[in-house]
């Protein structure tokens, strides 16, 4: 969706000197760069990189990595697509196998031939448990996977899994590069062969990741030669050098995007996603461990609000990981503002105002942390407001700022302005998030959540291809949010984007898809920029 404002601009953009010195700090590309660059070079800012770029460890998951591609691809629409197969699998009457016929004369960015043994050997290295990859529970589904040939591959699960074909966006990796190295630690994790548009030519971490396009692209090659990835990951300092032509494109916070909406040269572009902003709730603090607490904080936090002014209308209350708009959200589990309800649900409990208006229980006050990544002005505007609505209710919570390299040892016991989300299939949002068994695995079940009707629900759902036993699933699984509420979901963030009116498709104007949480790399308007020409 393409507008040229977004929502009730209140906003202007923070643009001082400090930010200033620091776009003339790190200029990536200078000849290429802003809006006077070359018609086929483009610079667009990114709030986040990758920790890697190996598929074998997840990067490329869910397609659009511009490296590599997967078996298949998601069109402007979210339909799947033929990519390296050339067709959609033909799949048995039972659910159980599925069978690819792939591209011939393929090759990778080296000029090796890619071969259905790379689809094996992506796949089994994925699965295979000395591999660290957090997403491996996503592939729970399949038994096998074998070669026919060159050109065939037929997958084998062991229970019929609905989305199976979705997974198979999956980003493939050359067997004889990262097959003769430490899957984990290898340089192919820094310095990646792929057939994908795009070729990495230079990765300064913290900093950029610069591409030349693949003149031997199966798809043909780009009309865009360089692109540039300029990893700025204060929002403010974004939108600084996006208006001092430092970059062609960004995404910015709503408010910062509507300092642009009146820029006769530059397109606001608002992207709607499956990308929630959440509070976790560890079980293991004293606090926020006690059931009546969260579902307090559940009932206190002002949604609407923080949609309203945060998120200046882009976006919608978030209830649980499924949006409201999703055929997949359950009716009657939105949670109301009602700080009254909340009150009584802690006095119910025994959490007594103390003198200072902060509840106190058997000594223990009613207070604890909650993190947030430092630089990154959406969730810092969002734990201030969940901070707020808490102490309303008698609840203090003392929000501080971090890297991830602070919060992560933290997660166990500390509250964390977190996010998540991704479009496509229930099981994607959902698995991940509650399973009770992937609790403390890095950023999965971040909030160490254990419902044992919830993880039933969850195994239910992914096992059967049957609509309504999946949709009963879900809405179990929903509806137990609602009693034993183990984070409490704030809101989803439409992603906002401003690009130069430079480029075009053919096609016509710049197009978004629906997005996941994950953005930047392979979303926003660039998520085809193999497909963009200079515009007229």
């Amino acid at each position: 969706m393409a507008v040229r404002h977004v929502r009730r601009a209140t906003a202007a953009i923070l643009a001082g000197a400090t930010a200033l010195a620091a776009a003339a700090c790190s200029n990536p590309g200078a000849a290429g760069a802003g809006s006077g660059g070359p018609r086929d070079s483009v610079v667009v800012g990114i709030a986040a990189e990758p920790d890697t770029l190996s598929p074998l460890l997840g990067y490329g998951k869910d397609g659009n990595s511009k490296i590599f591609d997967g078996l298949l691809a998601l069109d402007a629409d979210m339909r799947l697509t033929p990519a390296l197969a050339t067709a959609l699998p033909r799949v048995s009457d039972d659910g159980l196998t599925y069978t690819y016929t792939l591209r011939k004369g393929v090759t990778f960015s080296d000029g090796r031939p890619f071969t259905a043994r790379d689809v094996v050997f992506t796949y089994r290295t994925v699965l295979d448990p000395r591999t660290n990859n957090p997403s491996r529970s996503e592939l729970d589904a399949l038994k096998d996977v074998r070669a026919v040939g060159d050109h065939t591959v037929v997958f084998t699960l062991k229970y019929p899994y609905a989305p199976f074909a979705r997974r198979t966006v999956l980003a493939i990796a050359p067997e004889h590069v990262a097959g003769t190295q430490d899957v984990n630690s290898g340089p192919f994790t820094t310095r990646p062969v792929g057939t994908g548009p795009y070729v990495l030519t230079d990765w300064s971490k913290g900093e950029k990741l610069s591409f030349r396009a693949n003149p031997h692209y199966w798809g043909g090659a780009p009309a865009v030669r360089k692109f540039t990835m300029a990893v700025v990951k204060d929002d403010d300092v974004r939108a600084t050098r996006l208006r001092a032509g430092d970059l062609d494109a960004a995404i910015l916070p709503p408010a910062l995007a509507a300092g642009f909406k009146d820029d006769p040269h530059r397109t606001t572009y608002t992207a709607t996603t499956f990308d929630y902003r959440t509070v976790t709730l560890p079980t293991h603090h004293k606090v926020t461990g006690d059931i009546a607490v969260r579902r307090a904080l559940d009932l206190a936090v002002d949604r609407q609000t923080m949609v309203d002014t945060i998120l200046e209308g882009a976006g919608r209350p978030a209830y649980g990981p499924v949006p409201t708009d999703s055929p997949w959200f359950t009716r009657g589990t939105e949670r109301r503002h009602d700080p009254a309800a909340a009150a009584r649900i802690l006095d119910e409990a025994g959490w007594k105002p103390g003198p200072d208006g902060i509840r106190v229980k058997n000594g223990v006050r009613a207070a604890f942390p909650l993190w947030y990544l430092s630089g990154d002005k959406l969730r810092q505007d969002h734990a201030l407001a969940y901070a707020s609505d808490a102490k309303k209710a008698g609840i203090e919570i003392t929000t501080q700022a971090g890297t991830w390299e602070v919060i992560e040892p933290r997660m166990k016991t500390d509250a964390v302005l977190a996010g998540g989300g991704s479009p496509g299939d229930p099981d994607f949002d959902q698995y991940l998030l509650l399973k009770s068994e992937l609790a403390g695995d890095g950023f999965n079940n971040m909030a160490w959540y254990a419902d044992l009707t919830v993880d039933r629900a969850l195994e239910d759902g992914r096992r059967t291809d049957d609509p309504a036993r999946r949709r009963a699933a879900y809405d179990t699984v929903q509806r137990a949010l609602v009693k034993n509420p183990g984070y409490t979901f704030l809101t989803h963030v439409d992603h906002v984007y401003v690009v130069a009116d430079r480029w075009t498709t053919g096609a016509g104007r710049l197009t978004t898809q629906v997005e996941p949480h994950e953005h930047g790399l392979g979303s926003g308007p660039w998520w085809n920029v193999e497909d963009w020409t200079p515009a007229q």
